[in-house]
């Protein structure tokens, strides 16, 4: 065990990047999908390719939009980050992904731009090293729980049809977007209808305080959480709120880093995180969170950004981790995509998804299809 982890140290400390990429990606999605942000038609990616010295490949996604709405990075302050900030420097150091953030602290904020490049490092690895990218981060699982998010309708009528499907279809929990007006009314009916099913709810920071009451109508419904309640950088509320409500609290916007997780476990503002790997700067992020929220006693699951199956792969590899313990937002790629850029395409199977027995993230990128929706990309070489 000790040699294999003297020869793991050496390969990370050799890797040199030769090459990197970077592909703007517009995708349509299979059915618009709509939160209290707005309505998408389609979805903007990033697609990221380092090359390392000896051929070998990693991939990683940034999945920002074109405007600063879930986040305030979009498609063009990532290029700019990656372009300006991150390609000089990784293409000039060796570097392995354990050690990204500490080479990248100059660089403040912009973690989607960072988290892309980062899994790309990671992927990398773990084919260096003949390894499934789950099995290199220390996840225990062969398979993960899938759930699926449903956008807001145009009516109840169809947002119950869209349910039963979904659970036809054997997602093992629904999770609704809500929005004032879009909230009470619309769980009372889904409860009537499916009255035994794990349910919950998110708001995507799109109520305040002075919404208490509707909280408190929601409190009655026996919900799995709601998820972002209030305002997306705030924790001293969301406590206020958790002490006032039976409904576990769950946050994702307001946890950016491992210190916002340190700060709500202090402040008793959740009893539930959403791990956005994106969100959080990617993988060693991602983990550092698990790891404490583990430790005190917050359960997680991981969360989606309508990644393509580049993107899709490092969620299924989190969500084997072992305090992933609620249902996560990673459905099969044609829940999304009339085709996904991938072989094979990720798919759900009563209600799973099963993790890659392959090298990196298990999925290979089929060129065609990448080419297809690329509408722009850029190259940096080692000098």
């Amino acid at each position: 065990m000790a040699r294999s982890i003297r020869r793991y140290t050496v390969w990370c400390r050799s890797l040199e990047i030769k090459k990197l990429e970077l592909f703007g990606l517009k995708v349509p999605l299979l059915t618009p999908f709509q939160t209290s942000f707005g309505t998408m038609k389609y979805r903007s990616h990033i697609i990221v390719r380092l090359e390392e010295k000896g051929g070998e490949v990693g991939w990683g996604e940034v999945p920002v939009e074109d405007g600063p709405w879930y986040s305030y990075e979009t498609v063009q302050t990532a290029s700019h980050i990656i372009s300006d900030f991150i390609s000089e420097k990784i293409l000039s150091v060796d570097i392995d992904a354990r050690n990204f953030k500490k080479y990248f602290s100059f660089i403040r904020g912009h973690n989607m731009a960072k988290a892309g490049v980062e899994m790309a490092l990671w992927d990398l690895e773990a084919k260096m090293n003949s390894k499934p990218l789950a099995k290199y981060i220390g996840g225990i699982r062969d398979r993960i729980e899938s759930g699926v998010s449903i956008g807001i309708k145009p009516n109840i009528t169809e947002l119950l049809k869209t349910i039963e499907s979904r659970l036809d279809e054997g997602y093992r929990r629904i999770k609704i977007k809500i929005k004032p007006g879009w909230d009470v009314d619309v769980v009372r009916k889904i409860k009537e209808v499916f009255p035994d099913i794990p349910l919950q709810v998110d708001a995507n920071a799109a109520y305040s305080l002075k919404d208490y009451r509707t909280f408190q109508l929601l409190d009655k419904y026996d919900l799995l959480m709601i998820e972002q309640p209030l305002d997306y950088n705030d924790l001293i509320h969301h406590s206020l709120l958790a002490s006032k409500l039976r409904t576990p609290i769950c946050l994702d916007e307001s946890i950016k880093c491992i210190y916002d997780a340190v700060a709500a476990y202090s402040l008793r503002s959740c009893s539930i995180i959403n791990i956005k790997p994106a969100r959080v700067g990617g993988i060693t992020e991602s983990k550092l969170i698990h790891d404490f929220s583990q430790t005190v006693g917050i359960g997680c699951w991981i969360g989606g950004m309508l990644e393509t199956g580049i993107g899709r792969g490092f969620l299924v590899a989190l969500a084997t981790l072992p305090n992933i313990i609620y249902p996560n937002d990673i459905s099969g790629s044609r829940r999304y995509w009339k085709e996904d850029i991938v072989y094979p395409e990720w798919t759900v199977e009563k209600g799973y998804i099963k993790v890659p027995k392959g090298s990196g993230i298990g999925v290979e990128v089929i060129d065609e299809k990448l080419e297809k929706y690329t509408q722009w990309r850029k190259k940096w070489l080692r000098k």
